[in-house]
């Protein structure tokens, strides 16, 4: 792929004949606005996005553009990332709000009662995205994640919200977790990462898993095998837009009008019909969010 192509947004996909959401976006990150994001996606049948929150600039932008805009529901949280950030500081400004320093455990009290807040709203519909990233965060930031993942879990069952859950490379802490807490009626599993055993157990729980476009990518046939054995009234989709752009895309910029193509290709996988699968995961997002 010549270079000048990773800033070529790709075409529009062929609309779907059933229309779809994208179970979880990122509005905020992407190139274009609200209004044409909306719009291209709406023309290819994706009529629905669920806009989440990744810190508290993040979830209050969430609950405004939901408000403002009937096709959009939000998800408000702290990042998983973002609560070490908050505790320990964030020297190198890894994060959009630049270099922060150490607030302790006060400054996450006060941005969990900010987010308790946000989750009251009508238009906000999940807990999310929250959970436990060992990728990203090294042993001394596990605390304040933890902490961060039992209180929104708290905040999800309290105000009967989904609970939008992020899990990299911390499956069997986060499955431990939400025993331990007691899960909300709800549970999502955002750009699920687990393999087909931890598909059966999330089904068993009744956990919704959400398949993002790295279903696609080669390396994947573990979400492949995951899909395949996930039940079809527990399955969403995703983009995660900005990222995991799907193949043959992959690399470029990512966009709620691209799930068409994640779509088709999970319809493979379950040896399902197109229709039969945006039908499913249409039902399946609105029982989600609960709207």
């Amino acid at each position: 792929m010549a270079p000048q192509d990773k800033n070529t947004p790709p075409p529009l996909p062929e609309p779907l004949r059933v229309a779809v959401a994208d179970s979880h976006t990122h509005l905020d990150m992407q190139d274009s606005s609200v209004e044409e994001a909306l719009a291209k996606a709406a023309s290819v049948g994706v009529t629905t996005v669920v806009q989440v929150g990744c810190d508290l600039a993040g979830s209050r932008w969430a609950a405004e553009t939901a408000a403002a805009h009937d096709s959009v529901h939000a998800t408000v949280a702290l990042h998983p990332n973002e609560a070490p950030r908050i505790v320990l500081g964030d020297p190198d400004g890894w994060s959009r709000q630049g270099a922060r320093e150490p607030g302790g455990d006060s400054a996450l009290d006060a941005a969990l009662a900010e987010i308790d807040r946000l989750a009251v709203l009508p238009q906000v519909r999940g807990v999310g995205e929250t959970g436990l990233d060992y990728f990203r965060t090294g042993p001394e930031g596990m605390a304040a994640q933890e902490a961060s993942f039992r209180a929104h879990i708290e905040i999800a069952k309290r105000h009967g919200k989904a609970l939008v859950i992020h899990d990299r490379e911390a499956h069997d802490d986060v499955l431990r977790i939400l025993r331990e807490e007691g899960a909300p009626d709800r549970v999502v599993f955002h750009c699920y990462s687990g393999d087909a055993e931890m598909a059966k157990i999330c089904a068993a729980a009744g956990y919704f898993m959400s398949f993002a476009g790295n279903v696609t990518f080669k390396n994947a046939q573990h979400l492949r095998d995951a899909l395949a054995v996930a039940p079809p009234e527990l399955v969403l989709v995703e983009t995660d837009a900005p990222f995991l752009t799907p193949a043959p895309y992959r690399g470029r910029a990512n966009a709620p009008y691209l799930i068409p193509v994640t779509l088709r290709a999970m319809a493979e996988v379950t040896a399902m019909t197109e229709d039969a699968m945006a039908t499913a995961v249409a039902a399946n997002t609105a029982r989600a969010f609960g709207y």
